[in-house]
């Protein structure tokens, strides 16, 4: 028996990548940041913004404007972590996504800490600060190089935007337009 042909059923070795963990921290970032600012846009209805120091405290110290616009920027700065590199269309927005949600956290962190609500404050460094690690990756450390789109990667867009859809902003929208939030 020739011992080239051999296939043993060994387990992969699992790598760990800065490649494969960055494409990780943008999904997961993308969808959180995608659904967080969905909640937010949908507070353009004065019904809902004015329930909403309900659930949110601080949103009582914002202007319903401004959360609105903060939500469109977390909506599009999300979707912009992965979209981009998935179609290599432009994937030089991804940094500029992760920078700009960087920033929004950073904001929100100065914000909390005037309002004296210190327990909010970690939340805010996590998030801004995955988003500047995957800024600083994506812009350094391993760009993702633009290419024509496929059918294959439009296909897989699609197929992260329905899913993104199904898990993220579907139950945000029914929990904020079917009951108390």
């Amino acid at each position: 028996m020739n011992t080239h042909t051999i296939v043993e059923n060994q387990p992969r070795n699992l790598r760990i990548t800065v490649n494969g963990t960055l494409w990780a921290l943008q999904i997961l970032w993308g969808f959180f940041f995608a659904g967080s600012g969905f909640g937010k846009v949908l507070l353009y209805d004065g019904a809902r913004y004015a329930d909403a120091p309900n659930a949110v405290a601080w949103y009582a110290a914002v202007p319903q404007p401004l959360i609105v616009v903060i939500g469109v920027c977390e909506l599009l700065g999300g979707i912009g972590l992965f979209l981009p590199a998935i179609t290599r269309v432009r994937p030089r927005l991804v940094p500029l996504a992760a920078a700009g949600l960087a920033l929004t956290m950073l904001l929100a962190a100065g914000f909390h800490l005037i309002r004296g609500e210190f327990v909010l404050i970690p939340v805010n460094v996590l998030l801004g600060g995955v988003a500047a690690v995957i800024a600083v990756g994506r812009w350094s450390r391993r760009p993702i190089a633009p290419a024509p789109l496929t059918t294959r990667r439009a296909v897989t867009s699609l197929v992260v935007l329905a899913v993104m859809t199904l898990t993220m902003i579907v139950p945000t929208w029914y929990t904020m337009t079917h009951g108390r939030f």
